[in-house]
C-alpha cells in the first residue's frame, strides 16, 4: 500500500485482525483485496475484524472491497466485522451495502486512547 501500512494478528480467541492505517485510495484497493480475500479463503478464521480507528478516509472501490469481504465471509462461514470506523466512514459503508450489525463501535472521529 502507498501511504498506508496494514498490520495483521490474532486475538487471544482466534479472532483476526487486520488494522490499515491512512486513508485508503485506489492505489490501495488490491493490496486490500489481497490480505481480505487470503483471510478469508485460506485463513478461515471464525471472525475476521477489520479495525478502521486509524483509517482516515476510504474511496468508493475500498468502500466496495469492504462490503464484498462481508459477503464472501457469510460464503466462507466467516463472519466479517468492521469496528471503529469514523462516522463519515459507517454511513458511508451503510451506503454500499454493509448490513448494520456488521460494523460496530462507531466513533466520532476521536481516537480511540492507546491507538
Amino acid at each position: 500500500m502507498t501511504a498506508t501500512t496494514v498490520d495483521i494478528g490474532t486475538g487471544p480467541d482466534g479472532t483476526l485482525v487486520i488494522r490499515p492505517t491512512g486513508s485508503l485510495d485506489d492505489a490501495d484497493a488490491v493490496d486490500l483485496q489481497r490480505a481480505l480475500v487470503h483471510a478469508i479463503r485460506h485463513t478461515r478464521p471464525l471472525r475476521l475484524v477489520v479495525d478502521l480507528v486509524a483509517v482516515g478516509d476510504l474511496d468508493p472501490i475500498n468502500l466496495g472491497t469492504l462490503a464484498a469481504a462481508c459477503l464472501l465471509g457469510d460464503e466462507h462461514k466467516v463472519a466479517v466485522f468492521l469496528d471503529h470506523p469514523r462516522q463519515l466512514i459507517a454511513d458511508r459503508l451503510a451506503s454500499a451495502g454493509v448490513p448494520a450489525h456488521r460494523v460496530r463501535h462507531v466513533s466520532d472521529g476521536i481516537p480511540l486512547p492507546g491507538r
